[in-house]
């Protein structure tokens, strides 16, 4: 096990650094950047001095350096101008559109995101394994055409078209809006606990809207997977030898069944960061999301190079996390041994 773990934190180590190269050079491939333009467009309007200004913010952050040595200070293995000692160092840059460090731009933001993708896992995972546990072992009955009927809703609804169903519906009929994470009387205030229960009222329907469409699918999946587990003779003969049929069940087909699913723990949550944008746009949540789409439509190249490897790190992690459990809940897989 300390040989794999180890072998896989080399492969991680590796795949990260790969990433961050693509992540740098395809930020920079379109001409320009966010202080190059602003240049242009105060030159444009003869302000002078504010040109002046961002020109000596490209010569403090290395701007005007090769495009390979501004990587390596970005990444923190070479030595940056004024003090920048990059990723690696826990320095995250500069945000130019907002003025401000990275780190203050997606402070809260970042463990919001977290806390989001955490719940909404949890949400699709419970509701979803229950109810096709329910559907494959009553196949064709009434309920499972309405578990199937639900799982086409779901997969059909796109999310932020439900999110805008729900913001008006709730307004117009209870008078409340459910957009943000919490009390907009909250914002700006420090934690208590009143303002962690508005985070929890508030978190439930988000989490609703964007578990919808994985929790049908994920429905749709292990139905199919119990089906066909179900078939075979495995299971056939251990209910034939007296085993009861929810013991059978839970034993053996339900955890090869879950096999997919574990194996896509990795790209689950770096999914669900990239496609609530439109949803955290819609319901005004405070999330990584519309940060990072501004981010790259401004060329804001450190805020947004900083949250791509954010999702970087969350997919590689994943990654390991369901290769370990994969290992544990499948004995037929070995980590590497004959």
């Amino acid at each position: 096990m300390i040989r794999f773990l180890s072998r896989r934190a080399a492969t991680m180590v590796v795949t990260l650094l790969l990433i961050s190269a693509l992540i740098f050079f395809i930020i920079k491939l379109p001409p320009g950047d966010f202080l190059s333009n602003q240049i242009a467009e105060l030159r444009s309007q003869g302000d002078a001095s504010a040109a002046a200004k961002a020109d000596f913010l490209i010569k403090q952050y290395g701007l005007d350096r090769p495009g390979w040595e501004q990587y390596f200070v970005w990444l923190g293995v070479m030595p940056g101008p004024n003090g920048y000692s990059g990723l690696l160092q826990g320095d995250w840059g500069w945000s130019f559109e907002y003025d401000r460090p990275v780190k203050e731009v997606v402070g809260e933001a970042l463990w919001l995101t977290l806390l989001l993708n955490l719940a909404t896992v949890i949400f699709v995972h419970v509701v979803a394994i229950p109810i096709a546990i329910y559907s494959a072992r009553r196949q064709y009955s009434v309920g499972d055409y309405i578990v199937t009927l639900l799982g086409y809703f779901g997969l059909a609804m796109p999310s932020f078209l439900f999110a805008l169903i729900l913001l008006y519906y709730t307004n117009r009929w209870f008078g409340i809006s459910i957009g943000g994470l919490y009390d907009s009387r909250y914002a700006g205030e420090p934690w208590t606990l009143a303002k962690i229960g508005s985070l929890g009222q508030h978190l439930i329907v988000p989490t609703l809207v964007i578990g919808l469409a994985g929790t049908a699918a994920m429905i749709r999946r292990m139905r199919a997977n119990l089906l066909d587990e179900l078939g075979k003779q495995y299971y056939v003969t251990a209910k034939a030898k007296g085993l009861p049929p929810t013991k059978a069940l839970l034993k053996y087909p339900f955890r090869m069944a879950l096999n997919p699913f574990v194996a896509d723990i990795g790209n689950l949550l770096p999914h669900l960061v990239s496609g609530s944008v439109l949803v955290s746009l819609v319901m005004s949540l405070p999330t990584v999301g519309p940060i990072l789409l501004g981010a790259l439509k401004s060329q804001d190249q450190f805020l947004a190079g900083f949250i791509l490897m954010f999702v970087a790190v969350l997919t590689v992690a994943g990654m390991l996390v369901s290769d370990l459990l994969l290992a544990w809940l499948d004995p037929r897989i070995r980590l590497g041994q004959r």
